[in-house]
């Protein structure tokens, strides 16, 4: 009956926790069951304990969300859930008496002159009393247990947040990173060849203004593709190749399935660079670079293999380039990409790249 209290949900400031479904809902029901009991035993039929104990559930259901709420202050000897608990108890003997003097008749005698009567009186307050509070106190747990599963899924989502923002943040400066270890080595090979006064030197540089002006805006971009990548690696092969003609040579091979993988900014970029770098450039007789990428059992294979002087002993970390593409790889993929760096079979060094290859939008 004056379960009316019991909520499912925590408490809140509108008027929509004093009004809401559930209380309405939980109270009507329980109101409605226990009048049934009531009305086998009342000699003023079903219909009048009914009434009586829906009357006395809703006005308890109302005091528990108006004492909700009301006063917005207490006094510091006093909590919420006390009050809450007294305007039930209070409420329940209240709303008795105001039903028993509203019915009776007129001109009859009080309610509580009339044995039987008053017995109903006693009876609907007492059964009040005795189910209203406890059934605020768990309306109470209800809701404590409600707010702090709230308050729980609320703190692990801001910190979800935070863990992405702080791996977003690590991530751009790891590709703040890259821009200007592949800026220096270009243009370091550019004043090579202005130094020697070799005539590719303005071809070599408008080559390379253009292909800037392509690769510099995609390190901001979060994710690319791996057919953007091999568009890069291809202009920056030609760029070495004018540098080095007889000394470079290269060959792309890429699976079509592969081509819309996404891969972070630069990755076969970095590779390439290296395989330049520490493998071609330094070799007296040059060499080639072989670029292989394929689709196969949910991965993307990527091998870029040089016959360049190879791998050095102590060398398996060849600079900050590979370094750095292995710290921005496990921001993007986890643990579910990995990278090694070998002696190859008959000289250099080959690099092996290994992703997952998920199909999702980039930028």
């Amino acid at each position: 009956m004056t379960v009316s209290a019991l909520s499912e949900a925590p408490p809140a400031l509108g008027t929509g926790a004093l009004l809401s479904w559930r209380r309405l809902r939980f109270t009507l029901v329980t109101s409605v069951l226990i009048g049934l009991l009531l009305g086998l035993h009342w000699d003023s039929g079903l219909a009048s304990a009914l009434v009586r104990t829906l009357a006395v559930g809703l006005a308890a259901m109302l005091a528990f969300g108006v004492f909700e709420r009301w006063p917005r202050r207490l006094p510091a000897w006093l909590v919420r859930w006390v009050w809450q608990v007294v305007g039930v108890a209070l409420s329940v003997p209240a709303s008795a008496f105001a039903i028993y003097a509203v019915s009776t008749r007129d001109g009859g005698p009080p309610f509580w002159e009339v044995p039987a009567r008053l017995t109903g009186f006693l009876f609907l307050t007492f059964l009040g009393l005795l189910i209203g509070p406890w059934a605020a106190l768990a309306a109470l747990v209800r809701q404590k247990e409600a707010l702090a599963r709230d308050q729980r899924l609320a703190f692990d989502l801001q910190r979800s947040e935070l863990e992405r923002q702080a791996l977003d943040a690590r991530l751009r400066l790891l590709q703040g990173q890259v821009a200007p270890h592949f800026l220096f080595n270009t243009l370091a090979n550019v004043q090579a060849l202005v130094e020697t006064g070799s005539p590719e030197a303005p071809v070599v540089l408008r080559s390379l203004i253009a292909y800037l002006r392509a690769a510099v805006p995609r390190l901001q971009e979060p994710l690319t593709t791996i057919g953007q990548e091999l568009q890069l690696v291809r202009a920056y092969l030609e760029l070495m190749r004018m540098r080095m003609p007889d000394r470079l040579q290269f060959a792309v091979h890429a699976d079509e399935g592969s081509l819309e993988l996404p891969c972070p900014p630069m990755t076969l970029l970095t590779l390439v660079e290296n395989a330049v770098r520490h493998g071609i450039d330094p070799s007296e007789e040059g060499g080639s670079i072989e670029i292989d990428v394929e689709r196969r059992d949910g991965r993307c294979l990527v091998r870029v293999s040089d016959s360049g002087i190879g791998v050095q002993d102590g060398s398996a970390g060849l600079g900050t380039g590979l370094a750095t593409l292995r710290e921005r790889l496990r921001l993007v993929f986890g643990e579910d990409a990995h990278l090694h760096l070998s002696p190859g079979v008959v000289g250099g060094a080959v690099a092996e790249l290994d992703l997952p290859a998920r199909e999702e939008a980039t930028g």
